[in-house]
């Protein structure tokens, strides 16, 4: 492998990683700080890729005001269905939790069939990213990947800071700490698990958008993200950030070079790695021990 090729694949690696870490994140919040079993996490990923698919012959080269108007909706949708459904799971079994969100899933694909149907769509570079830009005498690289990791970059740093340096996320620390005592000082933890809920969703759903334009729209696309994310929880430590960042780089390029040097043995390169990850610290790279 030429230094050319190497120096592609590595941008691809970190790029692959960040966007995995957008789903990962909202998965974090839901799963390791709210302590619910989402199995329609990867639904959101979906229904981020379909509205970039829908959105974007309304708002033509606007990409950015696309972004933000379908945050805004993945947001109002995660409030919505965290007061509908998930409200009544926090204190219900892992059980009951599995069963009501895999019931999500097949919701959710019926409604996408019956909304969009089940062709394959493509969503079109934004004409001010397309194109790429050269490294070195023969490779390039395409500007808008560029940009879908530069954004995920600014969103780590967003939500790093939210969680650890406002009071919001003070509150939402706490919470995953002792909710009880949370409660008796005062704090509406109903609502601050609902702005939780609604952040993961809006993320997820970011997430989608901004991988639709780099491949296909397609049914039930987000049952490959929803086992990756499951991983990245457990390899980075449930409840932890740092750690689902951490985890979705490592798993960036260990399935990127996987593809490369063992594309017969790919598949199971990341689950081995969860596996090593796992005798080395049970608790995760950036968990607690119990």
């Amino acid at each position: 492998m030429d230094f050319g090729t190497f120096l592609v694949q590595c941008l691809n690696s970190v790029q692959y990683g960040l966007l995995l870490f957008l789903v990962a994140s909202g998965l974090t919040l839901i799963f390791g700080i709210m302590g619910v079993i989402n199995l329609a996490h990867g639904s959101f990923y979906m229904i981020g890729a379909y509205m970039a698919f829908s959105l974007a012959p309304l708002f033509g080269d606007q990409f950015l005001l696309m972004l933000v108007a379908g945050v805004v909706l993945a947001a109002v949708f995660g409030y919505l269905l965290e007061w509908a459904f998930f409200s009544y799971l926090y204190q219900r079994d892992h059980l009951q939790q599995v069963l009501m969100t895999y019931g999500l899933i097949l919701v959710f694909e019926e409604l996408r069939s019956i909304l969009v149907g089940n062709d394959v769509h493509g969503v079109k570079v934004p004409a001010w990213l397309d194109g790429s830009f050269a490294l070195g005498s023969v490779m390039s690289y395409p500007w808008y990947r560029l940009f879908a990791s530069a954004a995920c970059i600014v969103l780590a740093v967003g939500l790093y800071w939210v969680v650890n340096r406002t009071r919001l996320g003070m509150m939402i620390r706490a919470g995953a700490s002792n909710r009880d005592m949370v409660r008796g000082l005062g704090i509406d933890v109903k609502r601050l698990y609902r702005i939780v809920f609604a952040a993961g969703v809006a993320l997820a759903a970011l997430a989608g958008m901004i991988a639709a334009p780099m491949s296909s729209v397609y049914p039930n696309m987000g049952a490959s993200v929803l086992i990756i994310c499951f991983v990245l929880v457990v390899i980075g430590g449930i409840g932890s950030i740092t750690g689902a960042l951490v985890a979705s780089l490592l798993v960036g390029f260990v399935d990127t070079f996987g593809k490369v040097f063992f594309a017969d043995l790919s598949g199971i390169g990341i689950y081995l790695l969860m596996a090593i990850v796992l005798i080395w610290k049970p608790e995760g790279l950036m968990g607690r021990r119990p």
